[in-house]
């Protein structure tokens, strides 16, 4: 039977009414989606609250965000804040013999010296431990000048951002720097490694301490030079030293070297514990990871103290 013309009109006016809800109901997720993907961040504050959703949302993993992350910190980072110190550089003086700086480099590990003229601030140019192997292989008659052995060595301010040094290096081929001051003397050094290390965090070298191994020493049975895992039992340390440093609130060497310095120490900061002298060689944002350490046998408790 065929429907009444106004129930007609009635029911025709009801799905129209129906489809423009619908209509704008997904107009309105449409505009939604399209304002959540038109979204562009507009201050690092904006960029680090998607870096960490997607750390969250297994997007990427942590370490990815961690890189993500240094990089843009890198960004804004001066030299003077991850340069090591002149008063901690290794150096070689021009007019050393071939006894006193193969015996520096054979006990610092590295690869690359300044070397330096008259004065602290007089750096002369760059030594690299390789191009030196031919003294082993053949004897010398005639002294050895050390300024035959130099490479040109880069030179920055303290100011420099390190994203530019990174550039720097790359485009020269260079891993080392020289930093100077405002007033032309030397303030200290910076490598590659340190620059890549605050984007990526450690780098392991032939120093490093397996995570098995707690305790390395450098050179002969009588060195007095260890390479230590910052994690190392205050227990296991006690008894290999046969010293007595307190385990009663920590039980790890780097608790109490973080105690003692007051603050988590940095890269080539320098703690001294009693007799012991720790050399932070690695260490990030949330803890230690390696130390250098150096025994002295003839400074007593109450002098250290």
């Amino acid at each position: 039977m065929k429907q009444p013309r106004h129930e007609r009109q009635k029911k025709h006016t009801m799905n129209n009414e129906d489809r423009s809800t619908n209509d704008s109901g997904n107009h309105t997720w449409i505009e939604k989606i399209k304002q959540i993907f038109s979204f562009k961040p507009k201050t690092r504050h904006d960029i680090n609250t998607f870096l960490t959703i997607a750390r969250d949302a297994a997007l990427i993993d942590h370490d990815e965000y961690t890189i993500i992350e240094g990089a843009m910190e890198v960004k804004d980072t001066q030299v003077r804040e991850v340069m090591v110190d002149r008063t901690r550089m290794i150096v070689i003086k021009f007019d050393e013999s071939p006894e006193e700086f193969l015996s520096t480099i054979v006990k610092s590990g590295h690869s690359r010296f300044p070397v330096m003229g008259e004065t602290n601030d007089d750096i002369l140019g760059l030594l690299h431990a390789k191009d030196l192997l031919p003294l082993l292989l053949k004897k010398h008659d005639e002294p050895i000048s050390l300024k035959q052995y130099l490479r040109p060595i880069h030179k920055v301010p303290e100011s420099k951002r390190l994203i530019n040094l990174l550039k720097d290096f790359r485009e020269t081929r260079r891993h080392m720097a020289i930093v100077f001051d405002e007033y032309g003397g030397v303030s200290g050094l910076i490598t590659i490694e340190d620059v890549l290390e605050e984007i990526v965090g450690e780098i392991e070298d032939e120093f490093d301490v397996d995570d098995d191994i707690f305790i390395k020493q450098l050179g002969g049975p009588d060195s007095s030079d260890f390479i230590i895992n910052a994690l190392t039992p205050i227990e296991e340390f006690n008894h290999y030293f046969k010293c007595a440093l307190d385990d009663s609130e920590f039980d790890t060497l780097a608790g109490l070297i973080t105690q003692k310095a007051g603050h988590l120490p940095k890269r080539n900061e320098v703690i001294l514990l009693e007799r012991f002298e720790f050399k932070v060689l690695h260490a990030d944002k949330r803890r230690l990871h390696l130390l250098r350490m150096k025994k002295n046998d003839d400074v007593s408790l109450a002098e250290a103290e």
